[in-house]
Protein backbone atom coordinates (compact mmCIF):
# COMPACT_ATOMS: atom_id res chain seq x y z
CA UNK A 1 0.00 0.00 0.00
CA UNK A 2 2.83 2.35 0.89
CA UNK A 3 4.69 1.54 -2.35
CA UNK A 4 1.52 2.12 -4.35
CA UNK A 5 0.97 5.47 -2.64
CA UNK A 6 4.54 6.55 -3.28
CA UNK A 7 4.20 5.46 -6.90
CA UNK A 8 1.05 7.55 -7.30
CA UNK A 9 2.75 10.51 -5.62
CA UNK A 10 5.73 10.31 -7.97
CA UNK A 11 3.44 9.95 -10.94
CA UNK A 12 1.42 12.99 -9.96
CA UNK A 13 4.61 15.02 -9.41
CA UNK A 14 5.94 13.97 -12.82
CA UNK A 15 2.63 14.88 -14.47
CA UNK A 16 2.56 18.33 -12.87
CA UNK A 17 6.19 18.89 -13.87
CA UNK A 18 5.44 17.97 -17.51
CA UNK A 19 2.42 20.26 -17.67
CA UNK A 20 4.36 23.18 -16.17
CA UNK A 21 7.32 22.62 -18.51
CA UNK A 22 4.98 22.84 -21.50
CA UNK A 23 3.08 25.89 -20.24
CA UNK A 24 6.14 27.82 -19.02
CA UNK A 25 8.34 27.24 -22.08
CA UNK A 26 7.47 29.91 -24.71
CA UNK A 27 8.73 27.68 -27.52
CA UNK A 28 6.55 24.77 -26.41
CA UNK A 29 3.51 27.02 -26.04
CA UNK A 30 4.09 28.43 -29.51
CA UNK A 31 4.51 25.02 -31.12
CA UNK A 32 1.64 23.28 -29.35
CA UNK A 33 -1.19 25.80 -29.04
CA UNK A 34 -0.87 28.55 -31.65
CA UNK A 35 -0.43 26.60 -34.93
CA UNK A 36 -3.46 24.27 -34.54
CA UNK A 37 -5.85 27.14 -33.91
CA UNK A 38 -4.46 29.31 -36.72
CA UNK A 39 -4.28 26.36 -39.12
CA UNK A 40 -7.89 25.41 -38.44
CA UNK A 41 -9.05 28.94 -39.24
CA UNK A 42 -6.82 29.30 -42.32
CA UNK A 43 -7.04 25.80 -43.82
CA UNK A 44 -10.82 25.68 -43.47
CA UNK A 45 -11.00 28.39 -46.14
CA UNK A 46 -7.74 27.81 -48.04
CA UNK A 47 -7.68 24.00 -48.35
CA UNK A 48 -10.28 23.39 -51.05
CA UNK A 49 -10.47 21.53 -54.34
CA UNK A 50 -13.07 23.92 -55.70
CA UNK A 51 -12.00 26.03 -58.68
CA UNK A 52 -12.76 29.72 -58.27
CA UNK A 53 -11.33 33.09 -59.25
CA UNK A 54 -9.50 31.82 -62.34
CA UNK A 55 -8.58 33.67 -65.53
CA UNK A 56 -9.29 32.26 -68.99
CA UNK A 57 -7.61 33.45 -72.20
CA UNK A 58 -9.70 33.58 -75.39
CA UNK A 59 -8.37 33.79 -78.95
CA UNK A 60 -11.53 34.47 -80.94
CA UNK A 61 -11.01 34.46 -84.70
CA UNK A 62 -14.75 34.39 -85.39
CA UNK A 63 -16.94 37.49 -85.57
CA UNK A 64 -20.25 35.62 -85.60
CA UNK A 65 -23.07 35.31 -83.13
CA UNK A 66 -22.26 32.00 -81.49
CA UNK A 67 -18.63 32.74 -80.65
CA UNK A 68 -19.81 36.02 -79.07
CA UNK A 69 -22.47 34.08 -77.12
CA UNK A 70 -19.89 31.58 -75.88
CA UNK A 71 -17.52 34.33 -74.70
CA UNK A 72 -20.34 36.23 -72.99
CA UNK A 73 -21.43 33.16 -71.07
CA UNK A 74 -17.84 32.56 -69.96
CA UNK A 75 -17.51 36.17 -68.86
CA UNK A 76 -20.63 35.84 -66.67
CA UNK A 77 -19.58 32.51 -65.11
CA UNK A 78 -19.01 32.81 -61.37
CA UNK A 79 -15.82 30.75 -61.30
CA UNK A 80 -14.08 32.98 -63.87
CA UNK A 81 -12.62 36.29 -62.69
CA UNK A 82 -11.39 37.63 -66.04
CA UNK A 83 -11.72 36.57 -69.64
CA UNK A 84 -8.54 37.79 -71.34
CA UNK A 85 -8.86 38.34 -75.09
CA UNK A 86 -5.66 37.79 -77.11
CA UNK A 87 -4.80 38.51 -80.73
CA UNK A 88 -2.66 35.51 -81.61
CA UNK A 89 -2.01 31.90 -80.77
CA UNK A 90 1.43 32.93 -79.51
CA UNK A 91 0.00 35.29 -76.89
CA UNK A 92 -2.35 32.56 -75.79
CA UNK A 93 0.58 30.15 -75.27
CA UNK A 94 2.59 32.79 -73.41
CA UNK A 95 -0.21 33.42 -70.88
CA UNK A 96 -0.33 29.70 -70.09
CA UNK A 97 3.47 29.42 -69.93
CA UNK A 98 3.67 32.27 -67.40
CA UNK A 99 0.85 30.77 -65.32
CA UNK A 100 -1.38 33.83 -65.74
CA UNK A 101 -4.34 31.74 -66.94
CA UNK A 102 -5.34 28.20 -66.09
CA UNK A 103 -6.86 27.51 -69.52
CA UNK A 104 -7.22 29.09 -72.93
CA UNK A 105 -9.91 28.83 -75.60
CA UNK A 106 -9.11 29.14 -79.31
CA UNK A 107 -12.23 29.71 -81.45
CA UNK A 108 -11.68 29.16 -85.22
CA UNK A 109 -12.88 31.62 -87.86
CA UNK A 110 -15.64 29.32 -89.16
CA UNK A 111 -17.15 28.55 -85.74
CA UNK A 112 -20.47 30.45 -86.15
CA UNK A 113 -20.71 29.66 -89.89
CA UNK A 114 -20.43 25.93 -89.21
CA UNK A 115 -23.16 26.09 -86.57
CA UNK A 116 -25.44 28.14 -88.88
CA UNK A 117 -25.00 25.46 -91.57
CA UNK A 118 -26.25 22.83 -89.12
CA UNK A 119 -22.84 21.48 -88.20
CA UNK A 120 -21.11 21.18 -84.85
CA UNK A 121 -18.82 24.08 -84.03
CA UNK A 122 -15.44 23.09 -82.63
CA UNK A 123 -13.16 25.12 -80.36
CA UNK A 124 -9.79 24.18 -78.89
CA UNK A 125 -9.21 24.25 -75.12
CA UNK A 126 -5.63 24.38 -73.85
CA UNK A 127 -5.09 23.62 -70.15
CA UNK A 128 -2.13 24.27 -67.87
CA UNK A 129 -1.03 20.70 -67.05
CA UNK A 130 1.00 21.89 -64.06
CA UNK A 131 -2.33 22.33 -62.27
CA UNK A 132 -3.85 19.11 -63.51
CA UNK A 133 -6.68 18.71 -60.99
CA UNK A 134 -7.85 22.32 -61.25
CA UNK A 135 -7.43 22.15 -65.03
CA UNK A 136 -9.70 19.10 -65.30
CA UNK A 137 -12.37 20.78 -63.18
CA UNK A 138 -12.09 23.93 -65.32
CA UNK A 139 -12.56 21.88 -68.50
CA UNK A 140 -15.70 20.32 -67.00
CA UNK A 141 -17.07 23.80 -66.23
CA UNK A 142 -16.27 25.02 -69.77
CA UNK A 143 -17.92 21.92 -71.23
CA UNK A 144 -21.10 22.78 -69.34
CA UNK A 145 -21.04 26.32 -70.76
CA UNK A 146 -20.50 24.93 -74.27
CA UNK A 147 -23.44 22.54 -73.82
CA UNK A 148 -25.66 25.46 -72.80
CA UNK A 149 -24.65 27.35 -75.95
CA UNK A 150 -25.33 24.23 -78.00
CA UNK A 151 -28.82 24.01 -76.53
CA UNK A 152 -29.44 27.66 -77.43
CA UNK A 153 -28.67 26.97 -81.08
CA UNK A 154 -32.06 25.25 -81.48
CA UNK A 155 -34.69 27.28 -79.59
CA UNK A 156 -36.90 25.29 -77.26
CA UNK A 157 -34.35 22.61 -76.50
CA UNK A 158 -32.71 22.14 -73.14
CA UNK A 159 -29.26 21.06 -72.12
CA UNK A 160 -29.25 17.26 -71.99
CA UNK A 161 -29.30 16.05 -68.41
CA UNK A 162 -30.08 12.31 -68.41
CA UNK A 163 -28.80 11.78 -64.86
CA UNK A 164 -30.19 13.56 -61.82
CA UNK A 165 -27.54 13.60 -59.08
CA UNK A 166 -28.57 13.62 -55.44
CA UNK A 167 -25.81 14.20 -52.90
CA UNK A 168 -26.39 12.46 -49.60
CA UNK A 169 -25.10 13.90 -46.31
CA UNK A 170 -23.76 17.08 -48.01
CA UNK A 171 -26.47 18.12 -50.51
CA UNK A 172 -24.94 21.51 -51.37
CA UNK A 173 -21.39 20.11 -51.62
CA UNK A 174 -20.08 22.60 -49.04
CA UNK A 175 -16.40 21.79 -49.03
CA UNK A 176 -15.81 22.95 -45.43
CA UNK A 177 -18.20 20.23 -44.26
CA UNK A 178 -15.61 17.74 -45.48
CA UNK A 179 -12.36 19.57 -44.79
CA UNK A 180 -12.92 20.74 -41.20
CA UNK A 181 -13.59 17.30 -39.62
CA UNK A 182 -10.48 16.00 -41.39
CA UNK A 183 -8.45 18.94 -40.12
CA UNK A 184 -9.53 18.02 -36.59
CA UNK A 185 -7.71 14.71 -36.90
CA UNK A 186 -4.65 16.15 -38.63
CA UNK A 187 -4.10 19.01 -36.18
CA UNK A 188 -4.71 16.77 -33.16
CA UNK A 189 -2.15 14.36 -34.64
CA UNK A 190 0.55 17.01 -34.91
CA UNK A 191 -0.23 18.49 -31.50
CA UNK A 192 0.08 15.17 -29.66
CA UNK A 193 3.07 14.15 -31.76
CA UNK A 194 4.98 17.37 -31.02
CA UNK A 195 4.21 17.36 -27.29
CA UNK A 196 5.50 13.83 -26.78
CA UNK A 197 8.39 14.24 -29.22
CA UNK A 198 9.67 17.20 -27.24
CA UNK A 199 9.23 15.61 -23.79
CA UNK A 200 12.38 13.47 -23.38
CA UNK A 201 14.37 15.57 -25.87
CA UNK A 202 13.69 18.63 -23.72
CA UNK A 203 15.01 16.80 -20.65
CA UNK A 204 18.24 15.95 -22.48
CA UNK A 205 18.71 19.46 -23.83
CA UNK A 206 18.12 21.10 -20.45
CA UNK A 207 20.36 18.59 -18.65
CA UNK A 208 17.63 17.24 -16.36
CA UNK A 209 17.56 13.81 -17.99
CA UNK A 210 20.46 12.63 -15.83
CA UNK A 211 18.49 13.60 -12.72
CA UNK A 212 15.62 11.48 -14.02
CA UNK A 213 17.97 8.51 -14.36
CA UNK A 214 19.06 8.61 -10.72
CA UNK A 215 15.57 9.25 -9.36
CA UNK A 216 13.45 6.37 -7.94
CA UNK A 217 10.99 6.82 -10.80
CA UNK A 218 10.41 3.59 -12.75
CA UNK A 219 10.22 3.30 -16.54
CA UNK A 220 6.42 2.78 -16.62
CA UNK A 221 5.98 5.89 -14.47
CA UNK A 222 8.15 7.88 -16.89
CA UNK A 223 6.12 6.62 -19.86
CA UNK A 224 2.81 7.43 -18.17
CA UNK A 225 3.96 10.86 -16.98
CA UNK A 226 5.15 11.73 -20.50
CA UNK A 227 1.96 10.38 -22.08
CA UNK A 228 -0.73 11.94 -19.88
CA UNK A 229 0.00 15.62 -20.72
CA UNK A 230 -0.08 14.88 -24.44
CA UNK A 231 -3.26 12.86 -24.01
CA UNK A 232 -4.94 15.64 -22.04
CA UNK A 233 -3.84 18.53 -24.24
CA UNK A 234 -4.40 16.64 -27.50
CA UNK A 235 -7.90 15.61 -26.42
CA UNK A 236 -8.77 19.17 -25.36
CA UNK A 237 -7.49 20.59 -28.65
CA UNK A 238 -9.45 17.95 -30.55
CA UNK A 239 -12.63 18.80 -28.64
CA UNK A 240 -12.02 22.51 -29.26
CA UNK A 241 -11.73 21.92 -33.00
CA UNK A 242 -14.82 19.71 -33.05
CA UNK A 243 -16.73 22.49 -31.25
CA UNK A 244 -15.40 25.04 -33.75
CA UNK A 245 -16.65 22.87 -36.60
CA UNK A 246 -20.13 22.74 -35.10
CA UNK A 247 -20.57 26.26 -33.71
CA UNK A 248 -18.20 28.35 -35.85
CA UNK A 249 -18.50 26.68 -39.27
CA UNK A 250 -22.05 25.35 -38.82
CA UNK A 251 -21.26 21.74 -39.75
CA UNK A 252 -24.08 19.38 -38.71
CA UNK A 253 -23.10 16.88 -36.01
CA UNK A 254 -25.38 13.87 -36.30
CA UNK A 255 -23.48 11.01 -34.64
CA UNK A 256 -22.60 9.85 -31.15
CA UNK A 257 -20.41 12.23 -29.18
CA UNK A 258 -19.46 9.50 -26.70
CA UNK A 259 -18.11 7.19 -29.40
CA UNK A 260 -16.29 10.09 -31.05
CA UNK A 261 -14.68 11.02 -27.71
CA UNK A 262 -13.56 7.41 -27.15
CA UNK A 263 -12.14 7.34 -30.68
CA UNK A 264 -10.30 10.61 -30.08
CA UNK A 265 -8.71 9.31 -26.86
CA UNK A 266 -7.57 6.07 -28.53
CA UNK A 267 -6.27 8.05 -31.50
CA UNK A 268 -4.23 10.36 -29.27
CA UNK A 269 -2.86 7.38 -27.32
CA UNK A 270 -1.66 5.70 -30.51
CA UNK A 271 0.04 8.93 -31.59
CA UNK A 272 1.62 9.36 -28.14
CA UNK A 273 3.48 6.06 -28.53
CA UNK A 274 4.93 7.22 -31.86
CA UNK A 275 5.96 10.56 -30.35
CA UNK A 276 7.69 8.90 -27.41
CA UNK A 277 9.75 6.75 -29.78
CA UNK A 278 10.80 9.86 -31.68
CA UNK A 279 11.68 11.63 -28.44
CA UNK A 280 13.71 8.67 -27.15
CA UNK A 281 16.04 8.72 -30.17
CA UNK A 282 16.31 12.54 -30.40
CA UNK A 283 19.18 14.35 -28.70
CA UNK A 284 17.74 17.87 -29.11
CA UNK A 285 14.32 19.49 -29.45
CA UNK A 286 15.14 20.49 -33.00
CA UNK A 287 15.72 16.85 -33.93
CA UNK A 288 12.45 15.92 -32.22
CA UNK A 289 10.48 18.52 -34.21
CA UNK A 290 12.06 17.38 -37.48
CA UNK A 291 11.33 13.75 -36.58
CA UNK A 292 7.70 14.57 -35.81
CA UNK A 293 7.22 16.22 -39.19
CA UNK A 294 9.11 13.44 -40.96
CA UNK A 295 6.53 10.99 -39.57
CA UNK A 296 3.47 13.26 -39.59
CA UNK A 297 3.54 14.54 -43.17
CA UNK A 298 3.66 11.09 -44.85
CA UNK A 299 0.98 9.92 -42.42
CA UNK A 300 -1.35 12.72 -43.58
CA UNK A 301 -0.66 12.05 -47.26
CA UNK A 302 -1.38 8.32 -46.89
CA UNK A 303 -4.35 8.62 -44.53
CA UNK A 304 -6.97 9.26 -47.20
CA UNK A 305 -7.44 12.92 -46.28
CA UNK A 306 -6.73 14.27 -49.79
CA UNK A 307 -6.88 11.15 -51.97
CA UNK A 308 -8.71 7.84 -51.36
CA UNK A 309 -6.63 5.05 -49.90
CA UNK A 310 -8.13 2.73 -52.53
CA UNK A 311 -6.32 4.68 -55.27
CA UNK A 312 -2.89 3.81 -53.82
CA UNK A 313 -0.78 0.73 -54.67
CA UNK A 314 -1.68 -2.35 -52.62
CA UNK A 315 1.51 -2.14 -50.53
CA UNK A 316 0.72 1.45 -49.53
CA UNK A 317 -2.89 0.50 -48.78
CA UNK A 318 -1.64 -2.04 -46.24
CA UNK A 319 0.77 0.51 -44.80
CA UNK A 320 -2.05 3.06 -44.51
CA UNK A 321 -3.94 0.66 -42.24
CA UNK A 322 -1.10 1.00 -39.70
CA UNK A 323 -1.55 4.79 -39.60
CA UNK A 324 -3.87 5.94 -36.75
CA UNK A 325 -5.13 8.91 -38.76
CA UNK A 326 -6.54 6.63 -41.47
CA UNK A 327 -9.04 5.10 -39.06
CA UNK A 328 -9.81 8.27 -37.12
CA UNK A 329 -10.68 10.20 -40.29
CA UNK A 330 -13.29 7.58 -41.17
CA UNK A 331 -14.81 7.92 -37.71
CA UNK A 332 -14.79 11.71 -37.40
CA UNK A 333 -16.08 12.39 -40.93
CA UNK A 334 -18.78 9.73 -40.61
CA UNK A 335 -19.82 10.95 -37.16
CA UNK A 336 -20.22 14.54 -38.32
CA UNK A 337 -22.35 14.06 -41.42
CA UNK A 338 -23.88 10.60 -41.76
CA UNK A 339 -24.73 9.32 -38.25
CA UNK A 340 -22.22 6.51 -38.62
CA UNK A 341 -23.55 3.26 -37.07
CA UNK A 342 -21.88 2.05 -33.89
CA UNK A 343 -20.72 -1.17 -35.56
CA UNK A 344 -18.91 0.78 -38.28
CA UNK A 345 -17.25 2.95 -35.64
CA UNK A 346 -16.16 -0.13 -33.68
CA UNK A 347 -14.73 -1.60 -36.87
CA UNK A 348 -12.31 1.34 -36.94
CA UNK A 349 -11.89 1.55 -33.16
CA UNK A 350 -10.24 -1.83 -32.67
CA UNK A 351 -7.41 -1.05 -35.16
CA UNK A 352 -6.79 2.16 -33.19
CA UNK A 353 -6.62 0.14 -29.98
CA UNK A 354 -4.16 -2.33 -31.54
CA UNK A 355 -1.99 0.49 -32.91
CA UNK A 356 -2.01 2.23 -29.49
CA UNK A 357 -1.00 -1.00 -27.75
CA UNK A 358 1.84 -1.67 -30.20
CA UNK A 359 3.23 1.88 -30.25
CA UNK A 360 3.11 2.30 -26.46
CA UNK A 361 4.77 -1.09 -25.95
CA UNK A 362 7.55 -0.27 -28.41
CA UNK A 363 7.95 3.17 -26.82
CA UNK A 364 8.31 1.57 -23.36
CA UNK A 365 10.99 -0.83 -24.64
CA UNK A 366 12.84 1.95 -26.45
CA UNK A 367 12.76 4.37 -23.50
CA UNK A 368 13.88 1.60 -21.15
CA UNK A 369 16.86 0.85 -23.41
CA UNK A 370 17.78 4.54 -23.44
CA UNK A 371 17.53 4.76 -19.66
CA UNK A 372 19.99 1.92 -19.13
Amino acid sequence: MSGSLLSFTRLRAQFVKEILSILRDPRSRMVVFVPPILQLLVFAFAATLEVRNVDIAVYNQDAGRWSHELVQRMDSARFITHVRPVDSQRQLHELIDRGQVIAALAIPADFSRTIAAGGSGRAQVLVDGRRSNSGQITVAYLSTIAAEVGAAVVPGTQTPNPVVVRHWFNPNLVYRWFIVPGLTGILALFSALLITSLSIARERELGTFDQLLVSPTSTPEIIISKSLPALAIGTLLGLFMISAGVFLFGIPFTGSFGLLLASLVLFILSVVGIGLMISAVSATQQQAILGAFAIGVPAVLMSGFATPVENMPVALQWLAQAIPLTHFLVIVEGTFLKTMPALDILANLWPLAVIALVTLTLATLLVRSRLQ
